[in-house]
């Protein structure tokens, strides 16, 4: 199979990155708010959400620029979740994708707020596109998408597996794997999910794709979370651009602690080998998401 992820993962970053700066140039660098969300959304990310999306696009065999618009407000939802997550009251981090977090960088309500209106103006950049964007959606697809991005990142979704996780006990009727299966499913896996259903939603395509690509999202989305826990056990942290062993050290209920390390690897695998399964009727064109399949649990950062 003739097919350069690396190529293709970073023209995709780059065209991402494009509009993501063309969307904050909109506004006064000078002012605090906008350098706060610049800092963090600008980083060094893999941008692997809206990838996934202008990818989900690809592989139905459509222009994937009509995903872009989703695409970017998906990775400044991802943003805001991150510096959210980053604060004291949270995970309390100091370093993500390589830098100072936001609020180390300036103050704990400088991140509140840069994450408050990264949140709001994703939803504005889909109400909005043709400000930015030279192909979007129509105006019923762009209401669907909003619909569905909401809610894959508000409590049905992001934001109650993040409080689900905060909690870190598992209740007493509750099997370990089964709750922090359902932790990431909401934490992690709703956002990857909705990252491609919305690249297919968005150059309409049918039903029956669309349903398809959902069950190869869950299983990544999980795997993700399967290989971030190995990762914070085996990764380098100057190539993760974070530290390394923070889940030992704070004691989290995390896949390796439940099943060990190697069967946590096996889990992972498995994962993607379902994801690949449930795409097998795609043509050459869903390539990009089989590959990145793989990627997403041989990745070191």
């Amino acid at each position: 199979m003739d097919f350069n992820l690396r190529q293709y993962l970073n023209e995709k970053q780059e065209l991402v990155n494009q509009y993501l700066t063309k969307i904050l140039r909109q506004y006064d660098q000078e002012r605090e708010l906008i350098m706060a969300m610049g800092h963090s959304l600008l980083g060094r990310g893999k941008r692997l959400r809206p990838i996934l999306s202008m990818a989900a696009a690809q592989a139905c065999g459509k222009d994937f620029l009509l995903a872009l618009p989703a695409s970017c407000a998906i990775e400044m939802i991802h943003t805001y979740s991150l510096i959210h997550d980053d604060l004291p009251a949270m995970d309390n981090d100091d370093i993500r994708r390589g830098l100072p977090t936001c609020h180390k960088k300036f103050c704990d309500a400088t991140a509140i707020l840069a994450g408050d209106a990264l949140l709001t103006h994703a939803f504005h950049i889909m109400a909005q596109p043709e400000q930015i964007f030279e192909k979007y959606p129509n105006d019923h697809t762009r209401i669907k998408l909003i619909a569905r991005i909401s809610k894959a990142s508000g409590i049905q979704g992001m934001v109650e597996g993040q409080m689900l996780d905060m909690h870190s006990h598992v209740p007493d009727h509750e099997d370990p794997l089964t709750h922090l299966k359902k932790i990431h499913a909401l934490k992690t896996g709703k956002m990857i999910t909705v990252s491609v259903e919305t690249g297919a939603i968005s150059t309409g395509a049918e039903l029956q794709a669309i349903e398809k690509l959902i069950v190869y999202a869950e299983k990544i989305g999980l795997a993700f979370q399967v290989a971030d826990d190995i990762l914070n056990i085996e990764g380098d942290p100057e190539i993760m651009g974070k530290a390394s062993g923070s889940d030992v050290l704070n004691d989290k209920v995390t896949f390796p602690s439940i099943i060990g390390l190697e069967a946590s690897k096996k889990y992972a695998k498995d994962l993607v080998e379902q994801a690949i399964e449930a795409i097998t009727e795609f043509d050459e064109k869903a390539i990009p998401l089989r590959v990145i399949a793989d990627y997403i649990i041989n990745r070191d950062h």
